[in-house]
Formats: C-alpha cells, structure tokens, sequence
C-alpha cells in the first residue's frame, strides 16, 4: 500500500513524544506538589518521579515499562475530509512508533479464543500492537489533528464504569466518583494519579468522555467539580505510591456528555497513574490543506 509518508512520520514521532514525556503542565504540577509536600517519603518520590520524565524525555525512551496502548482521537474539521490512505497511514505511523520507541511486545497472537487466553503466546514485534478503535470528534475550521494517548494496564485493572442512581444530585454522583477513586488508589499503587472521568448515557459514551477529558484537560485550570473530586480524594492522605502526604491526586479531569430523562448516569473514571496521561498531539494537516 502507498502510505503518505508524511503523515507516517509525523504519527510516528508524536507517539515516542506520548510514550516518553510530560506535557509542561504536568511538570508544573509535579514541581508545585514538590515544594509544597511536608511528607519527606513523599516528596522524595514525586522528586524520582519527575527525574525519570526529565531523563526519559531527554533519550525520548519509555517512561515506564508498561509502554502502553495507543488510544488516538481523531479530530476533524468542518472544511477538512479524512480518506482511507490517511486513516492507513495512521496506523502505519503508529506501528513505527512502537518500534521506535520501543513499545513493549505485547501483541497477543491467534483466533479469538486464543487471544483470550494467551495460548499462542506475543508476537514479538512492538509494532503488532493495534490500537484501540479510533475516537472521532468535530471540531471548527479546517485542520485535522491526531492525540495519541498510551494507556498502561494497571489503571485500566483499577478503573471502573458503572451506573449512579443520581437522586437529582450533582453531589451524589461526585461521591460515588469520589469513593470509587479513595478504593482504587491504593490499589494501584503508583500514584500520585490523575482521574480521568467521562459521564455519559451508555458505558461506551462515558468512556470516550472519559477519553476526551484526558485531551482536553489542563492541570493549571480545574473547574469547581473537578477540584472538589481532587480535593477530597486528597485528604484520605493515600500519599504518592501509597506512603501517606498530601498528593495522591494532582488534577482530576472530567468531561460530562450529553444525558438523558433518567435516574441514572453512566460514570467512567480511570485512575491514571503518575506517569499518565501520556499524550502527545499532532496537525496532520494545516488550513486550507485538508481538502474535501
């Protein structure tokens, strides 16, 4: 297949930049949560922590051995049109990446039940690895952009999708968020973690306004339910890899879909852990280059 070469290397890069960097908001966070933490075993870790970005950013190598799923959301404009070669070019810049970055083997091999129960065995290319089905949003002008996100499995062991009863209460539902993220972080145990939380009418709508929060969100702007969820989760003092302080959430981010006439809210939440969210976005094409 003819690939656009170009897409192929841009995709290729912005996915060893997901894999192997923090956002400047991030360090930011990191650094005032450093300064500001009285918990010397905590403090000592947010300060390893964010050594490891630094040293991993500068040899642009994995943040952490878990390298990661690729989870992209594909942003198109209202005057751009994406084709089929652009799509496979997508994925084919997502197979170089994981093998530049390297992305860890972890492709299962074989039909349906074997990929179940991992009887074949992993290919051990990196780049065998598939994505997760492409998330496709609106947006104005004519650009498309690609984010790409490496989600690890630990939170995704830790996360969890299920209805609230919201009682017509906002408070209500943030409780159930908020006692879903005090049980999940200490098991997950690398944390400090940032929440990812989508609330939509079906578990798939939730999750990928859980997926979107994570793009969009900023750790130097919160909205008032999102501090709040940070805040109390906070004050159980679970503490940066589960050794107490005052950091066991840097931001919560959380994206609220449409909903409909009903008692119930369907509510994502995935406790990232500290490394996490790994992203990096790209423009695949610039205006008035994204021809319909």
């Amino acid at each position: 297949m003819d690939f656009d070469k170009n897409i192929v290397e841009k995709v290729s890069q912005t996915l060893v930049r997901a894999g192997s960097t923090f956002l400047p908001d991030k360090k930011a966070a990191y650094e005032r949560a450093i300064e500001t933490e009285t918990n010397e075993l905590a403090k000592w870790t947010m300060e390893t922590i964010l050594k490891n970005a630094l040293v991993a950013e500068t040899h642009s190598s994995p943040l952490c051995d878990d390298t990661g799923i690729p989870h992209l959301v594909l942003e198109i404009g209202t005057n751009a049109a994406v084709t089929g070669i652009m799509l496979e070019s997508i994925q084919e810049g997502v197979r170089q990446g994981l093998r530049h970055l390297p992305g860890r083997p972890m492709a299962v091999k074989g039909n349906d039940a074997q990929r179940i129960d991992q009887s074949s065995g992993l290919d051990t290319d990196p780049g065998a690895l598939d994505t997760a089905p492409v998330l496709i949003r609106h947006t104005e002008g004519g650009l498309i952009r690609l984010h790409i996100l490496m989600f690890g499995g630990g939170p995704a062991i830790r996360a969890k999708t299920y209805r609230v009863f919201h009682k017509h209460s906002v408070q209500t539902v943030l409780d159930e968020i908020v006692s879903w993220a005090k049980e999940s972080a200490p098991l997950l145990g690398c944390t400090p973690c940032t929440l990812g939380v989508g609330i939509g009418r079906s578990h798939y709508e939730a999750s990928s306004m859980m997926l979107q929060a994570l793009v969009d969100g900023s750790y130097l702007h919160q909205s008032d339910m999102e501090k709040e969820i940070t805040k109390r989760v906070n004050l159980a003092g679970i503490g940066p890899l589960g050794l107490g302080g005052t950091h066991t959430v840097p931001a919560t981010f959380m994206k609220v879909g449409p909903q409909r006439a009903s008692g119930v809210r369907v509510v994502c939440m995935r406790p990232c852990c500290c490394f996490e969210p790994r992203i990096a976005s790209v423009e695949l094409c610039q205006e008035g280059q994204c021809g319909r």
